[in-house]
């Protein structure tokens, strides 16, 4: 007998021994951050003073001026949604003889509540939460309500009648300068009782309600001015490129706020080096399979923001936030913010450009939808 055997000898693994490891082992993911200049830079100190961004800088701010919206139409949107806020109040209140649903609370999100609406888009969002399951006919029912009572107090101030429609995500009331989004959804308790055929569509419930956890999160968290011009600049950038138009909103607040405040000194950056950096980090693979990318911070642990794009849409991000960041290293940033419109009105990121004789030219898609053919050593017989 040999000694040792099953006590730490050599004959049985996983005891101490020195047999071969087991097999089923569970296998660690290891995301890993794409490489950031700003957080690395103690690694990579700099040679000569950086250059002077003074320009970028102006065309940023002036860009953003173009795209805030006008007194006016803020004014619009304001008396639209108060209008809109104390009718649905009295509603969870004193609903009195209306028997269509019951409401819980009523809250503002989106641009409109985050103070980040666009010029030209003036609408606002609400979401309504129902005690009660959201029927279609629920819907109907307090779109009419609404329509009704908004309508009376227009009336009283002499204003224009307002128009209300239902869609898949609850109704819009629509006025003569501006625009009303009221989004239903239920308690959380309620989503298990949600039937296809009667009820709207649970993703769609759901995402209301991850939009209250939105603005909540942005309003403690991201309610600096800087991020706020970050993020209109972004959303204007990704509406004009084809290929970053898939980034939700979600995604590029999210982008915005960890360009700006996430540094060593836990200070606002200058819109300049956040541009830069918003650009660098997509292209350096932020939103790429296997990246760390922006852990979300209203889901549960370990979930991360770009896992809403499918695989060909974070290829193709990164891909145009390449083209994009070299076209602004060669200075043709006035292009990619929209400021001087490209030739024929073509998307940059998508032609092949010349800079102080550099060729800069779009790349190919690494990402391919077709699986490749198997080879096997079976062949047809000739």
């Amino acid at each position: 007998m040999v000694r040792g055997i099953g006590r730490g000898g050599r004959g049985i693994p996983g005891r101490g021994g020195m047999g071969r490891p087991p097999f089923n082992r569970p296998r660690v993911l290891m995301l890993r951050p794409p490489f950031d200049l700003l957080l690395a830079e103690p690694a990579f100190p700099r040679c000569k003073p950086a250059p002077d961004d003074s320009v970028l800088t102006q065309a940023l701010l002036k860009r953003h001026t173009e795209l805030c919206p006008s007194p006016t139409d803020q004014a619009a949107v304001l008396s639209l949604v108060t209008k809109l806020q104390t009718v649905l109040d009295n509603i969870v209140v004193a609903p009195g003889e209306f028997a269509a649903c019951q409401l819980e609370e009523v809250r503002q999100v989106g641009s409109y509540k985050k103070g980040t609406m666009m010029a030209g888009k003036n609408v606002a969002d609400i979401v309504v939460i129902m005690k009660t399951l959201p029927t279609k006919e629920a819907v109907e029912g307090l779109s009419n309500k609404v329509n009704e009572e908004v309508n009376k107090l227009m009336k009283a101030e002499g204003s224009g009648a307002v128009v209300s429609a239902c869609h898949e995500r609850g109704f819009t009331v629509t006025g003569t300068s501006a625009a009303v989004r009221v989004l239903i959804t239920t308690l959380h308790q309620n989503l298990r009782k949600i039937e296809p055929d009667v009820h709207l569509d649970y993703k769609v419930i759901s995402s209301h309600l991850a939009a209250i956890r939105h603005s909540r999160w942005f309003e403690e968290n991201a309610h600096h001015s800087s991020s706020k011009v970050l993020i209109r600049l972004l959303r204007d950038m990704c509406s004009r490129h084809s290929g970053l138009v898939p980034l939700t909103p979600w995604m590029i607040d999210l982008l915005a706020h960890h360009c700006i405040m996430n540094n060593p000194q836990r200070q606002a950056l200058p819109i300049n080096v956040a541009f830069r950096r918003a650009l660098s980090l997509m292209a350096g693979g932020l939103f790429l399979p296997g990246c760390a990318g922006l852990p979300d911070p209203c889901e549960a642990a370990h979930s991360r923001a770009h896992t809403a794009l499918d695989l060909a849409a974070q290829d193709l991000a990164a891909a145009t936030a390449q083209t994009l960041l070299r076209v602004v290293a060669r200075g043709g940033h006035l292009y990619v913010l929209g400021l001087q419109p490209f030739e024929g009105g073509k998307d940059i990121s998508l032609e092949i450009t010349v800079w102080d004789g550099v060729v800069v030219s779009p790349l190919a898609p690494a990402y391919n939808d077709s699986p490749e053919p198997m080879d096997t050593d079976d062949k047809d017989s000739v």
